[in-house]
């Protein structure tokens, strides 16, 4: 019996923007990786890990850094030491830290979230709706509001950016309130292109961030938790405690020094974005404008949209009941120009 097949999907190169962490180490990056400076992090810490917090730090505005293997782990360590069991903390609707990691901020850090509507635009609170939670005195009974986690870039709000000025009136309604705050800076280097600031800009007011160095930059694993020295000193110890403490780490360490002189590079990803937001437009699709490399598309049907994609090669995911692309360093102008063209000639 003869075997069906497609020859259009079976001749066509998958195009591949269900994330900017598909990314691959380029030939300097595995070069820079082959060629660490080594030793036993967990023991006498790695020299070139060492060097890769110090610079972090730097860009980061903190007094130090610790590297960790994930960002859920980084928002993890920083929840866990800011919050006491039952303790409840505010966040944005549909934040990372709130639907994208598996409830370890109840589960493992003993938080209780509370999120906060987008009443100053996408993924973006106010901070008259931080300060309507804190109020007088709680009841003994009453939930203890602790701590305040902000995220930017939104990726739930398709990387929607809180700008400089907002973001300090956030942190200082918390600060005020008594509250500590944690950001997660998954892609805080994408806010910091987009509004063409210094990334210690979008951390003032803050107690702790976390930054990835594996979405868009290139590294193949990595982030970073950023604060005071004695919170890094703490951070150290949950970092262990959780399995995340790195042996020759420098391997590791020497793709994100790589990954951190590329944050400019950032703005052909931006560039992308845009350029496939106006073309789907153009095909009729409903698209919001991008601020960052993240591009959300309203469709009737997610699920079906995403298998007619990838029967065309076009590779995306779902996202707050839409369709996310998200364009990145290995995905050219040239192929998103390709994937303008298959979705137009699909009709999708």
């Amino acid at each position: 019996m003869p075997v069906w097949c497609d020859l259009f999907v079976t001749n066509t190169a998958p195009i591949d923007l269900r994330s900017d962490t598909v990314t691959r180490p380029d030939e300097r990056m595995s070069a820079a990786m082959a060629a660490a400076e080594v030793g036993d992090d967990v023991l006498d810490h790695d020299p070139t890990m060492r060097t890769l917090e110090e610079r972090a730090a730097q860009l980061l505005g903190t007094a130090a850094a610790l590297w960790v293997p994930s960002g859920t782990m980084g928002n993890l360590i920083a929840l866990m030491l800011h919050l006491k069991r039952g303790d409840r903390f505010l966040a944005p609707r549909g934040a990372h830290v709130l639907n994208h990691e598996l409830g370890s901020a109840a589960w493992l850090a003993g938080g209780m979230p509370e999120p906060l509507d987008w009443s100053a635009g996408p993924g973006r609170p106010t901070a008259e709706a931080v300060r309507a939670q804190l109020g007088g005195a709680a009841a003994y009974d009453m939930l203890h509001t602790t701590l305040l986690c902000l995220e930017n870039t939104h990726n739930g709000a398709g990387g929607a950016v809180i700008p400089p000025d907002e973001h300090v009136m956030l942190a200082s309604a918390a600060r005020d309130g008594g509250l500590k705050v944690h950001l997660d800076g998954a892609r805080l280097w994408n806010a910091s292109v987009a509004l063409g600031v210094p990334p210690a800009a979008l951390t003032v007011g803050v107690d702790t961030v976390q930054a990835c160095l594996s979405k868009g930059l290139g590294a193949p694993v990595g982030s970073v938790v950023a604060g005071s020295e004695e919170f890094i000193g703490e951070a150290r110890r949950v970092r262990k405690m959780l399995g995340g403490g790195v042996r020759q780490g420098g391997v590791l360490a020497a793709a994100g020094l790589v990954a951190l002189d590329r944050l400019d590079a950032l703005a052909e990803d931006h560039d992308n974005a845009r350029a496939l937001a106006d073309g789907l437009t153009e095909l009729g699709w409903a698209v919001t404008a991008p601020q960052t490399n993240i591009v959300l598309a309203a469709v009737p049907d997610v699920q079906l949209t995403l298998r007619r994609l990838q029967a065309i090669g076009v590779r995306a995911v779902p996202m707050s009941g839409q369709v996310r692309f998200v364009t990145h360093r290995d995905v050219s102008k040239t192929e998103i120009e390709e994937v303008l063209r298959r979705i137009g000639e699909a009709r999708l």
